[in-house]
């Protein structure tokens, strides 16, 4: 580009603009254009503070109607409609970070939400925790077993002081702590009152039924042989992680013709490969695919055509997620150490039933005594998946009955 000139008045030619001149302009324009910035940035505060204002209201009438302050589905369409509707230059894919901070700060206004996840920071589960919900959120990281014991502990003077089992959904996070003090609460007021906890929760009383049993990742090979050696159970849960999926399940298959199988991808499958799959699986009969995608791909399932059903997991952890898997999924996973206990989870479970979602039974790792109370959830459900004791290498005594596949109801020394 030419350099900036300036007249010369004396020969009436063009000579290059001094130095000092040409930077003094260009301070001048950059002032300028930083007042307008600021201009901007005020402006935007003041409609911020606006929208906070609308959404203290907000609030206010969810409190007096005992609506949920939480609704994923909702936020998630404030951020798609904004994209939709930009013209540039912003770039949309920038809009989804900035609204997300702008509506968890907002959202604290109404309520402080509160999630637990397995830390320690920096980790893929509090990335998720902070993309899901935002920095205004009170995220408790458990970096170990060590730390669900000390948040148990912790509680110590509410249990003391005789916390009621719904009080205590407001004083702890969603997570593997609240379940414990939950589920002890449960067995606590049954064996006070001499009353079964499944009477006490007012659900017909377990029955024995069949869990499955699941396969590890692994080569195609090793899962065939693994499946192989477990032909004698009725359910196989598989779990899958994205490229060579389909052999895998296909090596399975052909070692075990005749059994149920179910999948389970962990969120290891892209948008592209979800369709592909799908049709690929559906001739090796497998009964539905759990979580194929991750938490924040859910809206690749808005309107897709699919041959086997598809199950929530790591979507939706307690009640104020589950509406934004209505209409995505056909069946929702229930772990106790993911809604935080068996109060949370009966109501899920309900809740999801009336949404005309289908309901999964599933566990972490863990003895007899963290899947008793699931049992009360057994009766009439899609699938129980409730193994953890039949993956370690000893169980407590007492514990659950395991009959091959078949679980059977809690006596009352372990729970309820």
């Amino acid at each position: 580009m030419p350099r900036p000139t300036a007249r010369n008045s004396a020969e009436g030619t063009d000579e290059p603009m001094a130095e000092p001149e040409k930077t003094r302009q260009a301070s001048s324009e950059l002032a300028r254009l930083r007042d307008r910035i600021d201009a901007i940035d005020h402006s935007i505060l003041e409609r911020l503070n606006d929208r906070a204002g609308i959404v203290r209201e907000v609030g206010q009438l969810k409190e007096s109607s005992g609506a949920a302050v939480y609704s994923a589905d909702r936020e998630r369409s404030i951020v798609q409609k904004l994209q939709a509707a930009n013209p540039g230059p912003f770039p949309s894919e920038g809009l989804g970070p900035v609204f997300r901070e702008i509506i968890s700060a907002t959202r604290s206004l109404e309520e402080v939400l509160k999630v637990g996840y397995m830390g320690p920071e920096g980790t893929y589960s509090h990335a998720a925790a902070l993309q899901q919900f935002g920095e205004s959120a009170k995220l408790r990281p458990f970096r170990s077993i060590a730390d669900v014991f000390a948040a148990v502990e912790a509680m110590r003077p509410a249990i003391e002081s005789g916390v009621e089992r719904q009080e205590l959904q407001g004083l702890m996070p969603s997570g593997s702590a609240r379940n414990a003090i939950d589920c002890a609460l449960w067995d606590l007021a049954a064996k006070r009152t001499g009353t079964p906890a499944w009477k006490l929760a007012g659900v017909p009383a377990p029955e024995p039924c069949l869990t499955v049993l699941t396969i590890s990742l692994g080569t195609p090979e090793v899962m065939a042989r693994d499946a192989a050696k477990a032909a004698g159970r009725v359910i196989l849960k598989l779990k899958l992680g994205g490229e060579g999926d389909i052999e895998r399940v296909a090596a399975v298959r052909a070692a075990v013709p005749h059994m149920r199988l179910t999948v389970d991808a962990n969120e290891a499958w892209t948008p592209d490969m979800l369709p592909r799959y799908l049709d690929a699986l559906a001739p090796l009969c497998i009964e539905f695919v759990e979580q194929p995608l991750p938490v924040g791909d859910g809206h690749h399932l808005d309107g897709l055509e699919r041959v086997i059903p598809i199950a929530a997991d790591e979507s939706v952890r307690d009640l104020s997620s589950l509406e934004a898997v209505v209409g995505r999924y056909d069946i929702i996973n229930i772990k106790l150490d993911k809604t935080g206990g068996l109060t949370e989870s009966l109501a899920l479970a309900e809740a999801g039933r009336a949404a005309g979602l289908e309901i999964m039974l599933g566990c972490n790792l863990g003895t007899s005594l963290a899947m008793a109370p699931a049992m009360l959830l057994t009766k009439g459900e899609r699938m129980v998946d409730l193994d953890g004791p039949l993956l370690l290498s000893k169980d407590r005594v007492p514990g659950l009955r395991y009959e091959g596949s078949l679980i059977h109801p809690p006596e009352p020394e372990l729970w309820g």
